[in-house]
């Protein structure tokens, strides 16, 4: 179940960013006093009695008489509105109610959003001032007061945040479908690789409301089986807007991954590979998911024998954290090797399900130290007895051994570089859980 996504908005200076670190217990956002200076969309989860949620921080709304500033800065807003299920609105209690609030309070009305009213800078306990029932002009119900800087009142502000997410919907359980993410920037093919799979395969079976968003899952059975395709394209604009977009694109994509079982990293060839693309990939990779990278626009580059294997190269080594991950250049617009698509996806499902036994685990772990023997420091050497896997999606191990410390990075590395090369695991991250056994213990 993908989590609620709650994102915070309004004008420069009012303090978004203060409170997104509050909320989130820890530093992430840049604060500095000065308009503008939250460049970079972030998002970290939050946790309130019990619920997690994804919180995103914006840059200011600046709504200027130049119309290209106008019309930039309303797409910006646009975006986050149409990406979070709440939107926290936060307004200064010590300007009062402005212009630029008044602007922003008319299109959350008109989006049709759950809105809780902030009113920051509340930094006083005891009685309200009597300034914030001038926030009632605003139409958005009551203003919470608050303080980001001290954290007064953000309990019962994120109290009307989790009422306003509602119940959560059942998502039915189906073992033997695949859900699939198609996730990349705007622009780089998405909606045209789902459209062609879509409309080459035999059998479509229907279009189904995406579970928490207003995007629209594709379910496609074929010989290859059940699958569902989960397309992120759902914020697009003719016009670019700086990168404004694209941050939200990014949260979009965090929300279709968490569903997904397999997610399919879309990098445009004519571009070549991005930081954006890395953030997007990163996540998939975090979140423990099977993956695929999937270079479309390849017909519009010009090739020699060559070319493929040195974008294969460079790809691998500024994925480098993903390097497990199999290569695929296709076109969505012709077609080309899409068809390799569902082969890869039910290989990479599979490798990301795969459960090891511990006997066939305890021999390669034995085979591995015999071959390279274990780290030491100081007199101490580092001592592996015994291997595990305790789940998969990812494939997880646990490794016992006397002393974490002596674990080094290097080594693990090692170790997994042997495991993959003895069972696969082609597409999927794994995860090492290392824990301390004392030797008397054995």
């Amino acid at each position: 179940m993908s989590k609620k996504i709650a994102a915070i908005v309004g004008r420069p200076n009012v303090g978004k960013s203060t409170l997104f670190n509050k909320l989130v217990g820890r530093r992430v956002s840049i604060v500095e006093d000065t308009p503008g200076v939250t460049r970079d969309r972030i998002y970290a989860d939050c946790e309130w009695l019990g619920h997690v949620f994804l919180l995103a921080d914006t840059g200011g709304i600046e709504v200027k008489s130049d119309d290209v500033i106008l019309s930039q800065m309303r797409a910006q807003a646009q975006a986050a509105i149409e990406t979070a299920d709440v939107i926290i609105f936060v307004t200064d209690i010590r300007t009062g109610v402005t212009a630029d609030d008044m602007d922003i309070a008319s299109m959350l009305r008109r989006s049709g959003k759950p809105v809780v009213l902030c009113v920051n800078k509340v930094d006083k306990t005891g009685r309200v001032p009597d300034e914030i029932y001038e926030f009632y002009n605003l139409g958005l119900g009551d203003p919470y007061p608050v303080s980001s800087l001290h954290g007064l009142g953000t309990g019962d502000l994120l109290d009307k945040v989790i009422e306003l997410f509602g119940d959560e919907p059942e998502e039915e359980i189906d073992t033997g479908t695949i859900k699939v993410a198609i996730i990349g920037k705007p622009n780089v093919g998405k909606s045209s690789l789902v459209n062609r799979i879509a409309g080459e395969q035999r059998v479509l079976v229907s279009d189904i409301p995406g579970t928490t968003r207003d995007a629209v899952d594709t379910v496609i059975e074929n010989e290859h089986g059940r699958f569902v395709f989960i397309d992120t394209a759902g914020i697009r604009r003719k016009s670019r807007v700086e990168d404004n977009i694209e941050h939200y694109s990014v949260l979009r994509s965090y929300a279709a991954v968490e569903r997904a079982n397999v997610c399919v990293i879309m990098i445009d060839a004519t571009e070549g590979f991005t930081e954006q693309d890395s953030k997007i990939a990163g996540f998939a990779h975090e979140e423990g998911k099977g993956c695929i990278i999937a270079v479309n626009k390849w017909d519009l580059i010009e090739k020699n024998d060559k070319t493929m294997d040195e974008f294969r190269t460079k790809l691998m080594n500024d994925l480098s954290f993903m390097s497990y991950a199999p290569i695929v250049f296709i076109s969505a617009k012709s077609g080309q090797r899409v068809d390799r698509l569902f082969h890869l996806i039910k290989y990479v499902y599979d490798q990301n399900s795969m459960r090891i036994s511990t006997g066939k685990l305890n021999e390669v772990l034995a085979e591995a130290v015999e071959r390279v023997q274990p780290p030491s420091d100081k007199g101490r050497r580092l001592k592996i007895m015994y291997i595990t896997q305790p789940s998969t999606n990812p494939p997880t191990f646990v490794i016992f051994v006397n002393r974490k410390e002596l674990f080094h990075f290097s080594y693990q590395r090692y170790i997994e570089n042997q495991i993959r090369s003895t069972f696969g695991l082609e597409g999927t991250p794994i995860r090492f859980i290392i824990r301390e056994r004392s030797e008397k213990a054995q």
